[in-house]
């Protein structure tokens, strides 16, 4: 009975997640990163511009730090441009634009971030071109990144007697 039960549960997961990875399958893969850049998925629909991004540094509380961002695609004649934006407990040094982007030319912006306290920000990244906006989030860890098990959960036992993990859903 126990068995039938398992195969049930491992059946009923993965048609949930062929599911969910269809969801993503409109999505275009992310471009190769180059120079230890992160490249950003890219959605349909968007602005068509590639953004990649790097963090120079170990983020800590109270000290600035460099966030290098990558722009490439922007195909409209009169450029494209770029706005950013902060939240988590961070602040942007400097202008959050909006900076141009030139037409068919790849780009560098340097922006330096501010986190106030150990935890994860956010810095917003807000790509334009031919009136399409995409955005792209840039995670800043101060600290230690916090753990993905919630602190009091532990193994349980059901009345069957297997052991289960009771996590919350997100």
């Amino acid at each position: 009975m126990r068995a039938s039960r398992r195969l049930g549960v491992i059946a009923m997961s993965a048609l949930a997640m062929g599911v969910s990875l269809q969801a993503c399958a409109d999505a275009k893969p992310a471009r190769a990163s180059s120079a230890g850049m992160t490249a950003a998925p890219m959605k349909p629909g968007g602005s068509g511009i590639a953004v990649q991004y790097r963090i120079d540094g170990t983020p800590q509380a109270g000290s600035a730090v460099s966030v290098v961002l990558s722009f490439d695609g922007v195909s409209d004649p009169a450029g494209g441009t770029v706005k950013l934006t902060a939240d988590g407990g961070l602040a942007i040094a400097g202008s959050p634009g909006p900076h141009a982007l030139p037409a068919g030319k790849a780009s560098t912006l340097t922006v330096q971030v501010v986190p106030d306290a150990d935890g994860t920000g956010y810095l917003h990244v807000f790509t334009t071109q031919n009136g399409a906006t995409s955005a792209t989030s840039v995670a800043i860890q101060v600290g230690k990144a916090p753990s993905a098990m919630p602190a009091g959960s532990g193994l349980k036992q059901t009345p069957d007697g297997d052991k289960i993990i009771s996590m919350p859903v997100k």
